[in-house]
């Protein structure tokens, strides 16, 4: 092997999480705007994703889905590569771009050797934010922006405007 291959060091790599099990860690400086890779795996419909999900909702383990689509989600657990161990922070440092069904993941901002790699989630769940299920959905991001939970923000006033439409009828 020769001096050059020698110094090549993979993007990143993946090890423990102080966040949640594993997580993707920058081996070299990314800059903002940088592509950092793609989210891949198996396509399976979102019947296949509900049919996979533990019956014990209070023991979840790990997913890998990212839906892509309308009904079609990629399985990260299933020919994926380490864009699935993508942690979430509520101030996260990279996003997720669905360019022709497939997920690239970039930079927001200049990302430090062994600094984790993170995404928002901004899950969405059907019906109301409940205390259950934002509790179902908690964050353990720890950073001083943590809003509690992985799931979608909230825009401001919904509710309020929700009342002030239900008024009017």
């Amino acid at each position: 092997m020769n001096q050059a291959a020698r110094k090549v060091r993979p993007r990143f790599v993946v090890h423990r999480s102080p966040v949640h099990g594993r997580g993707l860690f920058a081996n070299n400086t990314i800059v903002a705007g940088e592509f950092v890779c793609e989210y891949k795996g198996t396509r399976i419909s979102w019947k296949d994703v509900l049919d996979k999900l533990p019956n014990d909702r209070s023991q979840p383990g790990h997913t890998f889905f990212f839906d892509v689509e309308e009904g079609i989600v990629i399985d990260g657990s299933k020919g994926g590569n380490g864009a699935r161990w993508l942690n979430h922070a509520c101030s996260p440092n990279c996003e997720a771009e669905l360019s022709n069904n497939r997920i690239f993941i970039y930079a927001l901002r200049e990302i430090s050797p062994g600094e984790e790699l993170t995404l928002d989630y901004a899950l969405v769940v059907d019906g109301r934010h409940s205390r259950k299920i934002r509790e179902e959905f908690r964050c353990l991001c720890s950073l001083p922006e943590c809003r509690g939970t992985m799931l979608e923000k909230r825009k401001k006033g919904a509710r309020a405007r929700a009342a002030a439409r239900l008024k009017q009828l």
